[in-house]
C-alpha cells in the first residue's frame, strides 16, 4: 500500500486540507488505490514535524502594487494551523513536498532568522521601512512556542527602533506584550488578528489548529488595552460561506477595540484552488457548487485571477457588494485608523564586538 501522497476518504483529525496532491513540479504521479491492506481506522494520525534550516537571507523584498508593505519576514515555512485556503500552500511546491497536508505537517523553522535579521539591518545600504510579518505564514503558528523565532526577530527590531506590522491568527501575540507594548508608545508596531468567522464549528473545519474566533477577539481587547493599535481582518471573505459574518465581526471587533479594518477576497491560486473543492465537497457539499459559481462570478469566470489590482478584491456584483458592505460598516462603526509607523527613528544594531565610533 502506497502511504504516500495519496487522498484519503475522510478528513484527517485536527487538519485543514483533505487530502495531500503531488507538488506541481513532481515529476511522477500516484493514483490511490484500496489494495486490501488497511483500512481508513488503521492509518495512524499525522503529526507535525519540523526541520531546522540556515537562511541564507531573512528579509524578502516585494514590489506588488496592491500589497501595502514592500518588505517582510517569515520565520518558518509551512504553517500548522492548517488554514484550507490559504495561498502560501503553493510555496511547499518548491520543496518537493504538497501543498496539502504536508504544508501543514511538515514545517521549516529559519533557527538563525534573527541572527540574519541583524546582519541586514546592519549593511551601510539599508534603507528603514516597515517591516511585515505574518504575509505568508503565521509568525505565531503553534510551533512558536518552542522555536521563539517570532519573539527573538521582535528582540532584535525593538532593539533598533525599527517599524514594523503583524498579521495573526493567534492568541500567542499576547506573549509578547511586554515588547509590543514600549513598540506602540514610539510609534512602531501596528498589529491586525484575523477572524474569518465568528462560527465555532466552521472556524474548526477551514482554520483547525487556530486559535478559537472568541479567543481571537479577546486577543484584539488584550492588545487594544495594553496601548499597541490593533485591527481586524476579515480575511478571506468567501461568498455564501462566511460572507454573511462580515458586519458582526466588524462590530465585536470595533467594541473590543479594533481601530482598524481590512478584508480580502478569498484566491485560489495553483493547487489552492482543488483543494478548496475538495474541502467544499466534504464539508459543504450542498452549498459547494453555489459557493464555487460565486467565487467565479467574481473572478472572471475563473476559480482565481492572479492579476494586479483585481486579486485582492474581485470583480463583478458579488465583489462590489461585498465592497460596499464592508465600507459601509466600517463607516457606521467609525474604523478610521490610519496609523502611520515612525521610520526616523530606526538605529542600525551592532554586528559584533568593537563599539560604534558614532
Amino acid at each position: 500500500m502506497d502511504t504516500g501522497s495519496t487522498s484519503r476518504t475522510r478528513p484527517t483529525k485536527g487538519r485543514g486540507a483533505v487530502s495531500n496532491p503531488e507538488s506541481r513540479f513532481e515529476k511522477l504521479n500516484r493514483d490511490p488505490c484500496d489494495d486490501g491492506w488497511a483500512t481508513e481506522e488503521e492509518i495512524p494520525p499525522l503529526k507535525t514535524t519540523v526541520r531546522l534550516e540556515q537562511c541564507r537571507t531573512i528579509i524578502a523584498h516585494n514590489d506588488s502594487p496592491d500589497i501595502p508593505f514592500d518588505q517582510s519576514i517569515n520565520p518558518y515555512r509551512g504553517c500548522e494551523h492548517g488554514c484550507v485556503y490559504c495561498y502560501a500552500r503553493p510555496s511547499h511546491a518548491y520543496a518537493g513536498l504538497s501543498p496539502g497536508l504536508d504544508f501543514e505537517t511538515k514545517l521549516f523553522a529559519k533557527t538563525n532568522a534573527a541572527e540574519r535579521l541583524r546582519a541586514e539591518l546592519a549593511k551601510p545600504g539599508y534603507v528603514c521601512r516597515p517591516l511585515a510579518l505574518g504575509s505568508n505564514t503565521d509568525p505565531y503558528q503553534p510551533i512558536e512556542r518552542r522555536y521563539r523565532l517570532m519573539r527573538q526577530i521582535l528582540e532584535v527590531l525593538a532593539e533598533c527602533e525599527h517599524p514594523l506590522t503583524i498579521v495573526t491568527k493567534s492568541a500567542l501575540i499576547e506573549r509578547d506584550l511586554d515588547l509590543l507594548a514600549p513598540l506602540a508608545r514610539k510609534r512602531l508596531v501596528h498589529a491586525f488578528i484575523s477572524i474569518t468567522t465568528l462560527n465555532r464549528s466552521l472556524a474548526r473545519r477551514l482554520e483547525p489548529r487556530a486559535a478559537a474566533p472568541a479567543r481571537r477577539l479577546e486577543a484584539v481587547q488584550r492588545l487594544a488595552a495594553a496601548g499597541v493599535p490593533v485591527g481586524v481582518m476579515v480575511a478571506p471573505v468567501i461568498p455564501a460561506l462566511n460572507d454573511h459574518d462580515i458586519e458582526n465581526i466588524l462590530e465585536q471587533a470595533r467594541a473590543a477595540g479594533a481601530g482598524g479594518a481590512g478584508y480580502v477576497l478569498l484566491r485560489l491560486p495553483h493547487e489552492v484552488k482543488g483543494l478548496f473543492r475538495e474541502w467544499l465537497a466534504r464539508h459543504e457539499p450542498l452549498r459547494a457548487e453555489h459557493v464555487m459559481s460565486l467565487v467565479q462570478g467574481t473572478r472572471g469566470g475563473r476559480d482565481n485571477d492572479p492579476n494586479f489590482g483585481t486579486r485582492m478584491r474581485g470583480t463583478g456584483a458579488v465583489a462590489d457588494l461585498i465592497e460596499n458592505r464592508f465600507a459601509v460598516a466600517c463607516r457606521r462603526l467609525g474604523f478610521n485608523d490610519e496609523h502611520e509607523l515612525d521610520c526616523t527613528r530606526f538605529r542600525a544594531p551592532a554586528t559584533g564586538p568593537q563599539l560604534a565610533l558614532f
